[in-house]
């Protein structure tokens, strides 16, 4: 029998790890990207102002909640100036040797994306600094009284970094990106646009009223609206004909404990652990991720976010606090 992590549908594995999401439902180009419409808007005039130029696009910060299309962003500017994309992240670049040896090996024009960019250590980061300002990485050879300074100069490239706690990032590291942008959460009609054409993708029919039940539960996330569509879509196969109807996406939806708000089961215990046994709070991160058995960076990265952007819990000097509309989502009687 599955446990109640077994049976999150927003774990911490699929956040911190972009590969759950299908590769193959991800839009290739800005015409098929569906929301973040001015950031799209600008992106094509800067593409274009560069491509006219023949240089590379400026480097890019992106950042925002986990899910919202910040590596698929990277992939899309990609492929719309033509160039080969290399992928890592901040914790995977350990050594300054490693970060060498992904620049060297940059073609002119490249693009680079490194995700999770705020976990990058102090060494490294000043190491990315002439890379980027100057296109040179810059090596010390020897120690002491001998040492030397190795200047080598590198192709032109594209950096794009993807951040969740753009808060974390250094003043010198962001100035130096020359378009930032925040990816907010989707509207609604977004969110519906982008269960349509997976559904297509994946050959898959929804009706119009299934779409909106699924979309109001995807926390106006992406990757989550992809995730429960296809774990309707299972249901639907396994229990009908794989068409999907407003009835197998309530009964699927119900089965995986995702509530009307989009809350699933460890949203609810934590909104349970502040009201029921810290009386509302306010309750500290620490106390809360122990009492729900969970790290507190994944309900600091993961379901806090929202359920302080939903309004379920305040956050104070003091801890968080459950708020009026937690009290009544819970069902429980709320006392000032």
């Amino acid at each position: 029998m599955k446990s109640e992590k077994d049976k999150r549908i927003i774990s911490s594995k699929e956040y911190d790890n972009d590969k759950t999401l299908d590769l193959s439902l991800r839009p290739k180009f800005l015409d098929e990207y569906i929301g973040q419409e001015k950031i799209k808007e600008n992106l094509r005039i800067f593409i274009k102002a560069a491509q006219q130029r023949s240089e590379p696009v400026e480097h890019i910060l992106l950042h925002g909640s986990h899910g919202l299309g910040k590596t698929t962003l990277a992939f899309i500017i990609a492929n719309e100036t033509n160039s080969n994309i290399k992928i890592t992240s901040g914790p995977a670049i350990e050594k300054a040797g490693d970060l060498a040896a992904i620049l060297t090996n940059l073609n002119q024009g490249d693009v680079l994306f490194i995700d999770e960019i705020h976990r990058l250590n102090t060494t490294i980061e000043e190491m990315l600094y002439p890379a980027m300002e100057d296109f040179a990485l810059d090596i010390i050879i020897g120690k002491g009284p001998g040492a030397r300074n190795l200047r080598i100069d590198l192709p032109h490239f594209t950096l794009i970094s993807a951040t969740t706690k753009a808060s974390l990032i250094s003043s010198p590291l962001r100035d130096r990106f020359g378009i930032v942008y925040h990816l907010n959460f989707y509207e609604q009609s977004d969110i519906e646009k982008i269960i349509k054409r997976s559904a297509n993708i994946l050959k898959t029919q929804i009706n119009e009223d299934a779409c909106s039940y699924i979309a109001k539960r995807s926390r106006r996330t992406p990757r989550v609206a992809n995730r429960l569509l296809k774990r309707v879509r299972d249901f639907a196969q396994v229990k009908g004909n794989g068409k999907i109807s407003l009835d197998f996406a309530k009964r699927a939806l119900d089965m995986l404990e995702i509530d009307d708000f989009g809350l699933d089961w460890l949203d609810r215990k934590i909104l349970e652990v502040i009201i029921d046994k810290f009386n509302g709070g306010p309750v500290g991160l620490k106390t809360i991720a122990v009492s729900v058995g969970e790290e507190m960076a994944t309900i600091e990265d993961v379901y806090e976010p929202f359920l302080l952007r939903t309004g379920f819990i305040n956050r104070t000097s003091r801890g968080r606090v459950a708020t009026r509309l937690a009290y009544e989502h819970l069902g429980r009687n709320y006392i000032l």
